[in-house]
């Protein structure tokens, strides 16, 4: 016998093979027909909701100065002084600027004394006058020097009504070498400056000044629009508009509508409207472009759902819905209008259904979700 025993493997029988082939194909048909499950999708949720959300008409607008004036000088003459610094708020009656008055005065102090002088000869002729009207009756002068004598008379009147006037004109010219501004408002650049010579209604003016407390807001709005505000603004109701500077700190300022213009703009097919802001920051300055929302009503059972959970697609606008299987269903909605972040549904959901919020790029119609947080 030899030293090494060997061992006889035995071969498998070929029903033991056939078991096997039958069992490798079962388990690959069953692994074809039942899929990997695919996982849920985590995304945000908020809740259709009836609530008050007021009717708003959007433009943009431009603000203008409530007042502007372009201060000129009525005389001419060398300027003394300047009492303000430009860009100044003044105030309505301040001294701006003092125009040398000494050849107005001079022209005054004539024209009073020949007034004076004037008033003497007119009482001199008056009194005459009345003489002769009481010597006519004893025959001691004619007619006609009795006529003579009242037309002196009433010509030194005359002449007194006249040098009256040219006081009256000099002492104008006097007042007017001090300019006083004619309304509250802030200053622009100042266009003359100490020592020139100016000259009456002479362009440019000496300084322009804008009112700006209160301003206002031009905006046109669309004339398929009019016939709602006309209803409103009609009502008695003091239309609110909020404007919003379109650059900058972008503080909102409220107001009231002030204006409806009387025509259609036939080019844009536009009506022009103005709003009035107080303004006490001087928050809007004039020419500044700003962001309009004009409110006409407030509904107040609105059908609302935040604006960033419709979405606009091929076949128009639509959302998800989560049903109670936990599913994503896609379904079409009618937006009325946006009021801010909140969309007004027109149709296409219900009170209180669940749409997703946030997550809606991974959606397909079918797919499985998991819900983050709270419903809001």
């Amino acid at each position: 016998m030899s030293v090494f025993s060997s061992r006889v493997i035995a071969a498998p029988s070929m029903r033991t093979v056939y078991g096997i082939a039958v069992a490798v194909c079962v388990a690959a048909a069953c692994s074809k027909s039942d899929p990997p499950r695919q996982p849920s999708i985590p995304v945000s949720v908020t809740t259709v909701k009836r609530t008050s959300v007021p009717y708003i008409v959007i433009a943009n607008g431009v603000a203008e100065p409530m007042q502007t004036v372009a201060v000129e000088a009525q005389v001419n003459g060398i300027l003394n002084r300047v009492t303000f610094a430009e860009g100044q708020p003044v105030q309505a009656g301040q001294i701006l600027f003092e125009i040398d008055s000494r050849p107005y005065v001079a022209v005054l102090e004539q024209a009073r004394a020949q007034l004076v002088r004037d008033e003497a000869q007119a009482a001199n002729a008056r009194r005459d006058a009345t003489r002769y009207a009481a010597l006519i009756k004893e025959g001691y002068v004619t007619g006609s020097q009795a006529d003579q004598a009242e037309a002196t008379a009433a010509s030194a009147a005359a002449t007194v009504v006249a040098d009256r006037a040219n006081v009256s004109k000099a002492a104008l010219d006097v007042a007017n070498s001090t300019i006083r501004a004619p309304i509250s408002g802030r200053t622009g650049s100042l266009l003359v400056r100490q020592g020139n010579l100016v000259k009456a209604n002479s362009n440019p003016p000496l300084v322009v000044i804008n009112q700006i407390q209160p301003i206002l807001v031009r905006f046109a709005i669309p004339q398929s629009q009019l016939p709602d505000i006309q209803r409103y603004y009609r009502g008695g109701n003091a239309l609110q508009v909020r404007a919003t500077p379109s650059e900058g700190s972008g503080v909102p300022l409220m107001g009231t509508l002030a204006f409806i213009d009387n025509n259609v703009d036939s080019t844009t097919g536009t009506v022009l409207l103005k709003a009035r802001f107080s303004n006490p920051e001087a928050t809007l300055w004039p020419g500044q472009y700003t962001n309009v929302a004009l409110q006409l009503y407030v509904d107040p059972n609105a059908l609302t759902l935040p604006a960033p959970a419709i979405i606009t697609g091929q076949q128009g606008t639509y959302v998800y819905i989560i049903d109670n299987a936990g599913s994503a269903k896609q379904q079409p909605v009618q937006v009325s209008r946006t009021v801010d972040s909140l969309s007004v549904i027109a149709g296409g959901l219900k009170e209180g259904q669940r749409v997703v919020l946030d997550g809606q790029s991974r959606l397909i119609p079918g797919s499985k979700v998991t819900i983050k947080g709270a419903p809001r």
